[in-house]
């Protein structure tokens, strides 16, 4: 379902694609396991997002992606909370923990995601095997 979701088209031969249905379904089930409401759920998958398009579409650093990361999430407790009378989308635990996930998933391996996105590759050679 994820990967109709994202409308990847090429996961058999491509690897930026299984990298990213990889990045984007273990951060799902991650989310699951942390039992997020629908709404948690949606606001964290969005930060995932949110991290990664910094990087691949806006060339942001690991620096200026960290503090748009943390301008975010702000963001996301006081529309959320203004919407629904809640004091925050996330309380300061599952904040800690989104972190923590987004440091050990993305922000420790930035350089690979930035070699993914924009180093130069040869076209590849696939075979049956």
């Amino acid at each position: 379902k994820m990967e109709e979701f994202l409308n990847l088209t090429q996961l058999k031969t491509s690897l930026k694609e299984a990298i990213l249905l990889d990045y984007y379904t273990a951060g799902f089930w991650w989310a699951k396991e942390m039992n997020f409401s629908l709404i948690q759920l949606s606001g964290f998958m969005d930060l995932l997002n949110f991290a990664l398009e910094n990087l691949s579409n806006k060339h942001m650093t690991l620096g200026d992606n960290l503090k748009e990361l943390e301008r975010a999430m702000a963001e996301i407790g006081e529309t959320e909370s203004e919407e629904r009378g809640d004091l925050n989308l996330f309380s300061i635990e599952q904040a800690k923990a989104i972190i923590d996930y987004l440091v050990t998933s993305l922000f420790k391996h930035y350089k690979a995601y930035e070699y993914l996105f924009h180093g130069r590759r040869e076209e590849p050679v696939i075979s049956n095997e």
